[in-house]
């Protein structure tokens, strides 16, 4: 799984120079010009790192290091600040930014101040034991899971969805799971039914009673949502 980069920034041809060259070496990155809008991606998904700039629409870059490392005290956070800005330097790092780059910058140095945090993080996109209760178990790398005394086996999908759930705060739509697990990028004509297949089988793999799920609960008009206790 390619990790995953989150840049905030307003100006777009930074955005798009940035896009381009963490797509190059091998991130799957996504992008706000939007602080508040940032700041919600940011908080809602589980980001290799978060490139963020000072200078923002809506909210200011130091305002969204400060609510998202409350929200997500290990997310890695890499601010960009201005050419020779002592004080935006300071007022980063000590709001809980992990590193900072100043503008106009060196691509080659900001990739290798990225990959150093990411490999530092030990971030690696899935998680390898996913706990839902102390007697619901399943190993997401020899995809198979423990209810009770009973083994059962998964396919590499059904992980995908679980992790994904997992990491989710919130409830997410067939759209979202199409998009962000299957990999389409457009679900107009896509047959959601192919969800609701792997929720059924999912259920009556984790559940007690897969006609009264307490894990993989549906939020009608929402989605789906896993919890764990």
């Amino acid at each position: 799984m390619k990790p995953k980069l989150l840049i905030i920034e307003d100006e777009p041809a930074i955005l798009r120079g940035l896009t381009d060259l963490f797509v190059f070496h091998g991130y799957d990155v996504h992008s706000e010009s939007d602080g508040v809008l940032g700041l919600k991606c940011a908080i809602h998904e589980n980001y290799a790192c978060v490139i963020l700039d000072v200078m923002l629409p809506s909210m200011n870059g130091f305002d969204i290091c400060n609510n998202l490392r409350q929200s997500s005290p290990s997310q890695p956070i890499l601010m960009l600040t201005a050419k020779n800005s002592e004080e935006d330097i300071i007022n980063g790092l000590s709001l809980g930014a992990d590193d900072y780059v100043a503008k106009p910058f060196s691509t080659s140095e900001l990739v290798l101040r990225v990959n150093a945090l990411v490999r530092r993080s030990g971030w690696t996109g899935a998680e390898q034991t996913l706990v839902l209760s102390p007697d619901i178990t399943i190993n997401t790398q020899t995809l198979t899971g423990k209810l009770g005394n009973n083994e059962t086996k998964f396919t590499r999908r059904e992980v995908e969805v679980l992790c994904y759930l997992h990491r989710q705060k919130h409830p997410v739509s067939r759209d979202e799971l199409l998009k962000e697990v299957w990999g389409y990028k457009e679900t107009r004509d896509i047959d959601t039914r192919t969800i609701d297949i792997h929720i059924a089988k999912l259920r009556k793999k984790i559940e007690h009673d897969a006609k009264s799920p307490q894990y993989l609960v549906t939020h009608r008009g929402e989605g789906y949502q896993l919890h764990a206790d």
